[in-house]
């Protein structure tokens, strides 16, 4: 026991050297990140490669345990094992300090070469965030492990206390000028990122989205109920879900932004500016998306005003032609910025719905969240195939030549949208008084068209819901059913029916391959 009392203070030392030089490594990491490339630093870089080889089913399921958080619990998730890793190797070093320092050294190289294998990864460039950080890294803690040796190998004086505490002294001294001069090379790399998104924040503020030559039809009279707890048709760009892999937002000046139309079957290759297609004559439609990750009765669909080109025009233009009309091409790859590809069937996307390249959400500009300057809105098909987000290329070629990104990782090739319905209220285990109660929610088929919603109170029989009046096929309906309440806990579940005569089915699926179904149920007890 006493001998672990003397080693004691020696390996909360070395604990505490190494999560400084982590620290250390990350904060410089973040500095040079800032003057070369933000994607480029390592947690971004790590945790990019994380997702990219996440199983299917494991990100289906972080995005139900924690939603729209699911990228903050993967950073905070690395950070967590990067300070597990550092203390260990702070604790080895002081008795082997060429390994301790090699072992940070390493770490740079992976997050070095995580940087440079990502699909949106700017050339060799991207490995130097990295790389000066695991130096930065080694270097401190070669320094603090340097103390902490001293600390066990000073000569003594009388009883050997004042060396001791003159050790301890200079490691904590060392610490600190490391702690801050950490802080304020990770504060200064935020700032300077910051100050390389203004051009694009700038950029948006100063886009002045032009009257659409299509505007769309005035939302009907009757489409919108006055039900507490009910879904808004229409759901505010700061409460719309945000579903991608992007863990650092692409911050795009719309100025210096191109779009690039090419690949098989175009006879006539394009490139677009941002003006250019502000310069066309744009549409206006409301359409619902929904993720293919949403669970029946999940959060993740919502209906916005969007205003954008239509792409079949942009296609047409191109020399494209839909395979039924003898066209080459049958899959349209939509690349954004940061490498992500997403495979549209070009069928759809020419089949004349209102598939559009949106410039405007909801009266304004895109969001930076939710893809500007430009994104793709295809109705009708689930987003992972079809709502490419911060857009840079349109590539045409077949299911047969080319997999995206999420065909590779289980999901299939084509999704349309099932047809689903939800319970907005009551909410899962309410406690509603007996007597009238408003069950109430939304449904929706887009590119169909909800024709019938139904409810059904425990085992008893389905009962006609009372519809909304429909906007359009595009977009969800609303629905309410007058429920007479009675004491002792109930089971609701809803059911719709879309303008193809499909009934919601019952069976149960997971969301892989090509989107949940089932019916929606929540318990309530009635007091």
């Amino acid at each position: 026991m006493s001998n672990f009392r003397k080693r004691f203070p020696r390996t909360a030392a070395g604990a505490a050297a190494g999560l400084l030089a982590g620290y250390a490594a990350l904060a410089a990491a973040e500095l040079a990140a800032s003057l070369t490339r933000p994607q480029a630093g390592p947690v971004t870089a790590v945790g990019s490669a994380a997702i990219d080889r996440t199983p299917a089913p494991l990100k289906d399921f972080a995005i139900r345990a924690f939603g729209e958080n699911d990228k903050l619990v993967l950073q905070l998730g690395i950070v967590a094992v990067l300070g597990l890793l550092a203390a260990a190797l702070g604790i080895l070093t002081p008795r082997h300090r060429r390994a301790g320092c090699a072992g940070v050294l390493l770490f740079g190289v992976v997050g070095a070469a995580a940087a440079v294998t990502r699909p949106d990864a700017d050339g060799a460039a991207d490995a130097l965030p990295s790389l000066v950080g695991a130096a930065v890294g080694a270097a401190v803690l070669h320094l603090l492990s340097g103390r902490i040796t001293g600390a066990a190998t000073a000569p003594s004086r009388g009883q050997g206390a004042p060396a001791e505490r003159w050790s301890r002294r200079g490691f904590l001294a060392a610490a600190s000028v490391t702690a801050v001069a950490a802080t304020g090379a990770g504060a200064l790399g935020r700032v300077l990122t910051g100050r390389r998104g203004e051009g694009a924040v700038a950029s948006r503020e100063a886009v002045v989205l032009p009257a659409p030559a299509s505007p769309a039809a005035a939302t009907p009279k009757g489409a919108v109920l006055a039900v507490p707890g009910i879904s808004p048709f229409t759901t505010p760009n700061k409460d719309f879900y945000r579903v991608d892999t992007a863990l650092a937002v692409p911050r795009i000046d719309a100025g210096t932004w191109r779009l690039r139309i090419h690949g098989t079957g175009v006879t006539r290759p394009r490139t677009y500016t941002f003006q250019d297609l502000l310069a066309r004559p744009l549409i206006e439609r409301d359409v619902t998306l929904t993720c293919v990750s949403n669970e029946v009765g999940g959060p993740y669909a919502g209906n916005a005003r969007w205003l954008g080109v239509p792409l079949a025009e942009l296609l047409r233009e191109a020399g494209v032609r839909p395979p039924s009309r003898g066209g080459r091409a049958d899959q349209l790859v939509a690349r954004s910025v940061d490498g992500m590809t997403l495979g549209s069937p070009v069928e759809d996307v020419m089949d004349g719905r209102d598939a559009l390249l949106a410039v405007g959400m909801n009266g304004e500009p895109l969001p930076l969240d939710h893809g500007f300057p430009v994104r793709m809105v295809v109705p009708g098909l689930y987003g992972y195939v079809s709502a490419c987000k911060w857009l840079a290329d349109l590539e045409l070629t077949t299911f047969d030549a080319y997999d995206a990104y999420w065909v590779k990782r289980s999901w299939a090739r084509r999704a349309p949208v099932k047809t689903q319905s939800r319970i907005d209220t009551p909410k899962p285990f309410a406690r509603p008084a007996a007597g009238a109660v408003t069950v109430a929610g939304v449904a929706w088929a887009q590119h169909r068209g909800i024709t019938g919603v139904e409810v059904r109170v425990d085992e008893g029989a389905w009962q006609p819901a009372d519809l909304a009046a429909q906007d359009s096929a595009d977009t969800w309906r609303q629905w309410s059913f007058p429920w007479s309440a009675t004491a002792g806990g109930h089971t609701l579940t809803v059911r719709a029916t879309d303008a193809t005569g499909v009934v919601q089915t019952e069976e149960r699926t997971r969301t892989v391959p090509d989107g949940a179904s089932g019916r929606h149920s929540v318990f309530v007890t009635v007091t």
